[in-house]
């Protein structure tokens, strides 16, 4: 099929989900996205596994009916929680997320990874499904981030707290000999620059937004058909919670203006 022609649906706990967003408009240029930020459940990392499962289905379910053809995932807890049950659900080709251990383990020079992700994710059966099929006899030391996600969803990229927060974090993983961190969840891109300062330039970030947005490409040129709707290059962005303080929040990490839509009370 030309993937011009097809309509994207992508969601996340919160504004998180905007990291991956980016490099599918960079793969798809001519794609119609659509956005949900399930900001009025963020952060999804303190939910229960049946919980992140129900609102993952309304949320594709909400983009199905507003013409999506593929749905990706952008959040690696709710992945772990709800990808087989949407993949059951529905028949549209659907894109999971999951921290990138193969890229990483085959980046590091000392022989240690270390994972910065969401506690819901780390405690994950596909988490260390992952951890056994590619860690080898590399060290895979895990660090959970409560409130990190938070600091995203307020637009605080840069700030005291947050700079503490990714110190308190990394310290242990870097103490143990890291030099590779996988950046286990899709907010934590906005916050590389700072992970960046906090940790050295001699240690390798990984994330896998670019790698989700190729297997997409790769999942609609294979699997959908010519006539597959959209194609109009547009964007819209919808959110489960304050309109007016999820424009302001995406606008800053899409980097250009974003008028959010509250999702229908079905939905929200």
């Amino acid at each position: 099929m030309a993937t011009a022609s097809v309509t994207i649906g992508v969601f996340d706990s919160g504004v998180g989900g905007l990291s991956v967003l980016r490099h599918i408009r960079n793969t798809l240029p001519t794609a119609r996205l659509l956005y949900v930020a399930d900001s009025a459940h963020v952060p999804y990392g303190d939910k229960s596994p049946h919980y992140i499962e129900q609102r993952s289905v309304k949320l594709t379910r909400f983009m199905v009916e507003q013409g999506a053809d593929a749905i990706v995932i952008a959040c690696n807890t709710a992945t772990a929680a709800a990808a087989a049950t949407l993949r059951q659900q529905f028949t549209l080709p659907i894109i999971g997320m999951e921290p990138a251990v193969k890229p990483a383990v085959a980046a590091t020079r000392s022989g240690v990874v270390g994972v910065l992700a969401t506690i819901g994710t780390l405690e994950s059966a596909r988490f260390a499904a992952l951890l056994e099929r590619y860690a080898g006899n590399v060290k895979i030391v895990t660090q959970g981030c409560p409130g990190l996600v938070e600091q995203v969803e307020a637009g605080d990229l840069h700030g005291i707290y947050t700079r503490e927060l990714i110190e308190r974090y990394s310290a242990p993983l870097l103490e143990k000999g890291a030099d590779t961190l996988i950046l286990g969840c899709t907010h934590y891109p906005f916050l590389a620059r700072l992970i960046r300062e906090v940790a050295g330039d001699n240690v390798t970030l990984v994330d896998t937004g670019a790698a989700v947005a190729r297997h997409l490409q790769h999942r609609l040129l294979t699997e959908l058909p010519a006539n597959s709707s959209g194609g109009d290059s547009s964007a819209s962005f919808f959110t489960s919670g304050e309109p007016e303080q999820a424009s302001h929040i995406m606008s800053l990490l899409w980097g250009h203006p974003v008028e959010a839509i509250k999702l229908p009370s079905a939905y929200a």
